[in-house]
């Protein structure tokens, strides 16, 4: 845990613990709903700074995490075709499949690359006009934009070899998943900021009003996570449920309007299967007719199958908040960076490679001496 002092805005971060536990008079559980919040949390011991009676647990929030293994086989069984050049994120290259992952099957003779944008993959494809090339896009409706986009300027361009395997998904629709699961314990959530800058607060204010939670879209920094738990906690003590944005700064109610176009003209919404969940209805952005010349599995025929965890993973209760990754007994022993079990070791979004990146499994170990 990091002492107070050791924060740049320490003395704003003493005052927002110290309301936190002057307002907090009964045990509650929030969920921050982003891999990027729960790597702060875990790094600077926020969880740890909070009254006992505040819990703080992590959802899917890694949109690496939640990809279905169905998918990541089938986008392993494409790169293995002649002529394809499959690319993707770093991250994406090393989530575990049936039987191996992309890297696996790089070694094995498969073109797969790494890019740092779907730009970089569409640059490859008027590059290389013999191969086709396939961008292996991931992402909440933070990156969709940027494939809306460049599947867009494929089709203007008129690039032939270029293709999409779209696994975007979207957030409310897991939240309400959780909300309406039996064993959810979440009485409060701090949504993602990022996403919000690009869909707006709307989308959140029916599940506010269906499951009576309050919803406080929140910043990344400690300060930001900090005031977002003071914010949840009073709504809470008070029996209120409202949307409320801490991240005022960045998050407009109506998001990037032009963004938003760009995603409604290229996707549409469909039902899918994440990690750790059962069918989500509308919560996955797939290619729209109008740009199905682009879409990768229409273009190849390729069939997502179903795919279980390994049994010792327990990956899916993490994704759902059930479990903290200390909790799983294979955290940090079968399953660790070097050879996880599980795509929440290893995202860089990921809360079990928040919970080992920090150190928890030794600090786990010596309180327990």
């Amino acid at each position: 845990m990091k002492f107070l002092d050791e924060f740049r805005d320490a003395a704003i971060v003493r005052a927002l613990i110290g309301q936190i536990r002057g307002a907090t008079t009964r045990p509650w559980t929030i969920m921050e709903v982003c891999g990027g919040q729960t790597h702060t949390i875990v790094r600077y011991g926020l969880d740890e700074l909070l009254p006992r009676t505040v819990t703080l647990v992590h959802g899917p929030g890694c949109p690496v995490c939640v990809t279905p293994i169905g998918m990541i086989d089938l986008a392993i069984e494409l790169s293995t075709r002649p002529k394809i050049t499959l690319c993707s994120f770093g991250d994406m290259l090393r989530v575990p499949g049936s039987t191996c992952d992309l890297f696996d099957a790089r070694a094995a003779g498969a073109d797969v690359r790494v890019v740092y944008s779907p730009l970089d993959a569409l640059e490859l494809a008027r590059r290389e006009p013999i191969r086709e090339v396939v961008f292996f896009a991931v992402g909440f409706e933070t990156t969709a934009p940027t494939t809306a986009m460049v599947v867009h300027q494929a089709a203007r361009l008129k690039v032939p070899n270029f293709s999409v395997i779209a696994a975007h998904v979207r957030v409310p629709p897991a939240i309400e998943a959780i909300l309406s699961s039996d064993d959810n314990r979440v009485q409060g959530f701090l949504a993602a900021g990022h996403v919000c800058t690009v869909m707006g607060i709307d989308e959140y204010r029916p599940l506010v009003e269906k499951f009576k939670v309050p919803i406080i879209v929140t910043g990344f920094e400690p300060v930001d996570l900090l005031q977002g738990v003071a914010m949840c906690v009073a709504q809470l003590e008070e029996g209120r449920a409202e949307v409320e944005n801490q991240y005022a700064r960045s998050v407009r109610n109506e998001g990037n309007v032009a963004a938003r176009g760009l995603m409604a003209e290229v996707f549409t919404f469909v039902d899918r299967r994440w990690r750790g969940f059962a069918t989500l209805p509308k919560s996955a952005l797939a290619l729209s007719d109008r740009y199905a010349a682009y879409d990768a599995i229409r273009r190849f025929g390729l069939t997502q199958t179903r795919a279980n965890e390994p049994i010792e993973c327990r990956a899916g209760e993490v994704l759902r908040g059930l479990l903290k990754p200390l909790q799983c007994p294979a955290f940090g022993s079968s399953c660790t960076p070097d050879h996880p079990l599980g795509a929440p070791m290893v995202s860089a979004e990921g809360a079990c490679a928040a919970y080992f990146g920090a150190g928890r499994l030794a600090a786990a170990a010596t309180e327990a001496k």
